[in-house]
């Protein structure tokens, strides 16, 4: 049988809709975890395959729900896929039309990144406005303004965004854009999009996320000239057209630091490999704050020693290379086990310190007032029902069902499914007592094996 599978037919990575995770906590962790390719590199980089003419071959391509909606959106465009373990081949050399499916664009907000190479390839692009986690408002006016001054004429109605470039020649120009805020979405949506343009783009206050540099150098090895990514200046030469490429993601940084609290909240020593430490500093920087100890094993392997007394810290997130905001949840869920009293203040995104109540539910002591959490530490958190309502959320609580005394039950694993690469299986092979269940008897046999 041929293992490659063609994506738009594949059946779905995780079966969800009835599934639940079953957690028994106490039970220490160890060994080696494998962190997958970066969740937010690997949407933004497929998006990006629009822009080559020609076969794009990406490895590390981490198995998340996500990913494969990204997939089905530029699949419903005419673009070819097939997908075999963690390489997708993407072929954009004919793209059939430039009207991406509301349907799909609705349910995950990366999906409109690919207006940028959409409008760059064909001239024209109509893309829904962009779905994705309830927590906030995250507009798309930055991405809007920028193609504006790249010449496109843009009108939003009833919740389609339709963009076309005028002219004979239907190419962007190049334009010196300044961002508002540095967003990650509006800096790669721009920076995909100057790629092909005629002139030179410089995008000033650009966001410096090591997931930008990845899409930099993604395009950049197609043939592309973009200087300055990881930068707040960011400076793209056009060239007339982008070559084939293979190429491989960057580990995901969120993951890695969702299993370095993992080792943290469980008091465990784990390792893990691939990572870039340099992605890490500020979550590590935090880690040995809360008194956990970090060491370097490989340039590409890190190892967790755990702590006796988990510390009290204070913690604000910030665009790169501040503190992430997708980790704020994790980190929350350990401070409810330190000793004294913790504050997060979520600057990012509001709306993004739901979990809280559910950690509540597990006996922690939280308060939440606006954007800010003050969290006290207690001595034992204790197992419950409980319902992720978002994607690091839901990571949080699998976190705190580890360190809980009893048996937790976590609801809403579809947002989980989207941005971590078979997290339960993973924590599974470290020792955790974990486990899936699905009212679906096919799919808790799966699940158990």
């Amino acid at each position: 049988m041929n293992p490659s599978s063609s994506l738009p037919d594949a059946k779905p990575v995780v079966e969800v809709d009835s599934s639940v995770l079953q957690i028994w906590g106490g039970h220490p962790l160890r060994g080696q975890v494998k962190i997958s390719g970066a969740k937010n590199s690997a949407l933004v980089i497929i998006a990006g395959s629009l822009l080559c003419s020609g076969d794009c071959r990406i490895r590390n391509v981490p198995l998340l729900a996500d990913v494969e909606r990204m997939a089905e959106v530029i699949s419903a465009l005419g673009v070819r896929l097939t997908r075999e373990a963690d390489i997708l081949d993407i072929n954009a050399s004919e793209i059939t039309t430039s009207k991406a499916p509301y349907e799909l664009v609705t349910q995950l907000r990366a999906s409109f990144f690919a207006i940028g190479p959409l409008l760059a390839r064909l001239g024209v692009a109509q893309m829904p406005l962009p779905g994705g986690c309830a927590i906030g408002a995250r507009p798309v006016d930055l991405h809007v303004r920028g193609l504006q001054a790249m010449g496109a004429e843009v009108q939003i109605e009833h919740g389609i965004c339709n963009a076309y470039v005028p002219g004979s020649n239907g190419r962007l120009k190049g334009a010196k854009i300044y961002l508002d805020t540095p967003s990650v979405g509006a800096t790669e949506t721009l920076m995909m999009a100057a790629t092909l343009a005629d002139g030179e783009t410089i995008l000033e206050n650009a966001a410096r996320e090591p997931e930008v540099v990845d899409l930099a150098n993604f395009c950049n090895a197609m043939g592309a000239k973009i200087q300055g990514a990881g930068t707040s200046t960011i400076t793209v030469v056009g060239v007339p057209k982008l070559h084939s490429i293979d190429y491989s993601i960057i580990p995901d940084r969120i993951e890695a630091g969702t299993f370095l609290v993992a080792g943290a909240i469980t008091r465990s020593e784990i390792s893990l490999c691939p990572v870039v430490p340099d992605h890490l500093i500020p979550v590590i920087a935090k880690l040995r704050d809360i008194g956990v100890t970090i060491i370097e094993d490989a340039p590409d392997c890190l190892r967790i020693l755990p702590a006796e007394i988990l510390k009290a810290t204070d913690i604000d997130t910030l665009p790169h290379p501040g503190f992430p905001t997708d980790m704020q949840a994790p980190f929350m869920a350990l401070l409810t086990l330190a000793e004294g009293d913790s504050i997060i203040n979520e600057s990012v995104f509001e709306n993004r310190l739901r979990h809280a109540s559910e950690l509540n539910r597990l006996g922690a002591d939280i308060r939440v007032k606006g954007n800010t959490a003050f969290v006290r530490g207690v001595p034992i958190l204790s197992g419950a029902p409980v319902i992720g309502t978002d994607l690091r959320a839901s990571a949080a609580l699998v976190l705190a069902g580890l360190a809980a005394e009893g048996q937790t039950t976590i609801q809403g694993l579809h947002h989980l499914d989207r941005g971590y690469d078979q997290m339960d299986v993973k924590l599974q092979q470290l020792g955790a007592k974990i486990l899936r269940v699905s009212e679906s008897p096919v799919d808790t046999e799966a699940a158990t094996n």
